[in-house]
Order: C-alpha cells, then sequence, then structure tokens
C-alpha cells in the first residue's frame, strides 16, 4: 500500500482531473496521507495558462520531488510540447495524455493492491463534476486546445448518475465543470446544456447547484431561462471577457464584440453575480483600448474579475509577439484590480442587514447563493441563515440569523 497526496494548479477541471487520480489510487487499496503524514507518492496537477503557472508547476514540482519518493506531473502543462519540467529529479514522471487516460496510467505505475474503497468520497464541502472537456476553437492566445484536444462531452447519463452519487455522498451544492462548458452536448439522448441544468438542478436532495464558466456566445436566452427558473441554481456566473475592446478581441480571435458580451448578460444583471477573467497586455493593446476594457467591466456590472497578464504560449498564432512592457502590465492589472474590488463591495455594501444562506467551506467562511463571501462562525459543511452585518477586507461579516 502506497500512502500519496494529490494538488493542483489552475482551474476547477485541473481540480476535477485529479480527484479523478485520487478516487482510483483510493480504489485500488491505497491510502491518502494526512496533512503533515509522510507519503510516498505526490500527484499533481499542472497549469500553463500562464509563464507564472508553468513556473508555479515546476515549483511545486521540485518541492514534492525532495518530499516524496515518486511524484506524477499530470494536468496542461504535462502535455506542453517540449519539455518544461527538464532538469527535475528522476523521481518525477511526466503524466503526457488526456484526462480521461491519466488516472489509468498513473495508477497503474503505482499498482493495486485492491479493490476496498469502491466509492470514495472527495474532500471538499461542494463537488465538482466534469461534463466536458476540451475545445475545438483556437483563441491567438490560448494554448489549451493543444494541450486538453478537442472539445468532447460525457454523456448525460454519466454526468446525472455522478450528481446523484455526489449528493448521496454528502455534498449538496454540485458545480458542473469544463473547459468550454457551453459546448457540452449529448445528441444521441437529446440534451444540450440547458436541459442538464434543469435536470441536474431537480436531484433529491440537491440543495445548490453552480456553473463554473462559460462563454458569453454560449449565454442563450434558453440557457438564461434553465438559470432563472430551476430553483437550486446558485444566482453567480462566471463569463470571460478578456478584453473590452473589441479591436483587441478581433487580434485575439474572440468571436463576440463588447456589445454582444454586455446585450447578453443583461437578463442576469442584478439578480446574479457576474464575474470574469481578463487579460491586460495582449500584443493589441494600447492605452486606449485597456480604458476602453475598463469601461467595459464596469457597464457589465462585473463584481470580480481574475486579472492575467498577457504571456506569449507555445504553439499560438501570438507566441513570438509581446511588446507591452512588463511595466505596462503590472499598472494595467493593478487598475482592474481596483476597479474590481470596488465594485465588487458595492454589491456587499447592498447586503447589509439582509439575510442570506451561506454554505460554510472552511473555518469562518462561507459563499451566498450568489458566491459572495462571507464571514460567520457556524459549522463546517452547514447551509446556515445568516444576516450581513459589516463590511470586512476579506469579505460580508455576518451571525446565524
Amino acid at each position: 500500500m502506497a500512502r500519496f497526496t494529490v494538488g493542483f494548479l489552475g482551474c476547477k477541471v485541473s481540480h476535477v482531473d485529479v480527484h479523478g487520480i485520487r478516487e482510483r489510487l483510493l480504489a485500488d487499496g491505497h491510502a491518502e496521507a494526512a496533512d503533515g503524514e509522510r507519503a510516498d507518492v505526490s500527484v499533481l496537477g499542472t497549469c500553463c495558462v500562464t509563464n507564472e503557472a508553468v513556473a508555479k508547476s515546476r515549483k511545486a514540482a521540485a518541492r514534492a520531488a525532495r518530499t516524496h519518493r515518486r511524484v506524477y506531473l499530470t494536468g496542461c502543462a504535462a502535455n506542453l510540447e517540449g519539455d518544461p519540467f527538464a532538469s527535475l529529479p528522476p523521481n518525477v514522471t511526466v503524466v503526457s495524455a488526456r484526462a480521461e487516460e491519466a488516472a489509468a496510467r498513473v495508477a497503474g505505475d503505482v499498482g493495486a493492491i485492491g479493490c476496498v474503497q469502491a466509492d470514495a468520497r472527495l474532500d471538499r464541502v461542494r463537488a465538482f463534476v466534469k461534463i466536458q472537456d476540451g475545445c475545438s476553437f483556437s483563441c491567438g492566445f490560448c494554448v489549451i486546445p493543444l494541450v486538453r484536444g478537442a472539445s468532447r462531452s460525457r454523456t448525460a447519463d454519466a454526468v446525472l448518475r455522478e450528481v446523484r452519487r455526489r449528493v448521496e455522498q454528502g455534498h449538496r451544492e454540485i458545480v458542473l465543470t469544463g473547459i468550454n462548458l457551453g459546448c457540452f452536448g449529448d445528441r444521441a439522448a437529446g440534451y444540450d446544456l440547458p436541459r442538464l441544468v434543469r435536470e441536474a438542478g431537480a436531484t433529491p436532495g440537491l440543495a445548490r447547484l453552480r456553473l463554473s464558466s462559460i462563454e458569453i456566445n454560449h449565454v442563450s436566452p434558453e440557457l438564461v431561462a434553465a438559470l432563472r427558473e430551476t430553483p437550486t441554481v446558485a444566482k453567480h456566473l462566471h463569463v470571460p471577457l478578456q478584453s473590452g475592446d473589441d479591436a483587441v478581441l478581433r487580434a485575439m480571435r474572440r468571436r463576440y464584440t463588447t456589445a454582444t458580451y454586455l446585450r447578453r448578460l443583461e437578463p442576469l444583471a442584478g439578480e446574479f453575480n457576474l464575474t470574469s477573467d481578463v487579460i491586460v497586455g495582449f500584443p493589441a493593446e494600447d492605452e486606449a483600448s485597456f480604458e476602453r476594457t475598463l469601461a467595459t467591466v464596469e457597464r457589465a456590472g462585473l463584481t470580480r474579475v481574475h486579472v492575467f497578464p498577457y504571456s506569449p504560449r507555445p504553439g499560438t498564432v501570438t507566441a513570438a509577439d509581446d511588446p507591452v512592457a512588463p511595466q505596462a502590465k503590472k499598472a494595467r492589472g493593478a487598475r482592474l484590480r481596483t476597479l474590481a474590488e470596488e465594485l465588487e463591495r458595492r454589491r456587499w455594501h447592498g447586503k447589509l442587514g439582509r439575510d442570506d444562506i451561506v454554505l460554510v467551506d472552511r473555518p469562518g467562511r462561507g459563499y451566498g447563493d450568489d458566491y459572495s463571501p462571507y464571514l460567520v462562525d457556524a459549522p463546517v459543511g452547514e447551509f446556515v441563515r445568516v444576516r450581513a452585518e459589516a463590511i470586512d477586507r476579506e469579505g460580508i461579516v455576518a451571525v446565524a440569523a
């Protein structure tokens, strides 16, 4: 029997993939090491969305190699062309394989002891259920289609069975996730994403259903209706913007304009908490186009923005193009974060004196229905009704109502 640890960098899909390997190792008779306990095997899901993400993945791998007998690197950076993990110690194995194959590759190398835990519970309060992987589009900055492959979906039956299983395990909040979530489809069974949302949301015992992230082109009237009409759906949607300037969007090979972005979000504005991703310092971005991005973020009512400084990715059309100075990227990123924080706090202030239902996912902290963060003293894993009393730097200070 091997004792193992798992970890991941990057998005929720990376989290799901690593925990799929975790479940396979547990099912094969191995044991997960407790915090601080010595382990034989480390499994690390890597990220390559930026140069910084690759560097962090390398650093995490080197650190794990010093404390574990064997280290397995999976995920996006493990599938980059070349070898971003060259020169790491020989006990590090890079698993260059699709997510569907990685668990079997790692488990086969570690070796099975016996099927002693066939239904391993996820180790977090909420469960992430992957419904789709890969991407068939070619945005100018993005390496994901190269490392994840073309878009492909699970069957609706497999997804719904997993949702039921996670709820039976005790997870009352489910997050549907994927690389390009709106591309989900099971034509044979007649399912698209709106239908899947409705049926997953109707799972007995499920208290809350979320979508992890979705492209604006897939925010259709049918999806908006499903989100608004399914009682368990959380009032939060993460919709990448990337730039609020049309010329930059064209250079990025995005398939929408700022007007489209604003129009499609309008039916959700106010009721839903809207968050996003933005790249600063893209080769086509100048100060004027960045100013338009700030204006678009404010007009869209976004309340939280994940800001990524542009970095060239190997194999993309902009791989050799990076004219914006690092200092300019840093300054623009700081300005955008400041604006997003101001917009977020406006939403928080609107909650003062009001009640909300919060899922406490760690000691002293949890998230409301719209993914607003609350600071509250309540049992981990419980949904509690709270009343917002004050605003703190980290979230909304609340007490059990």
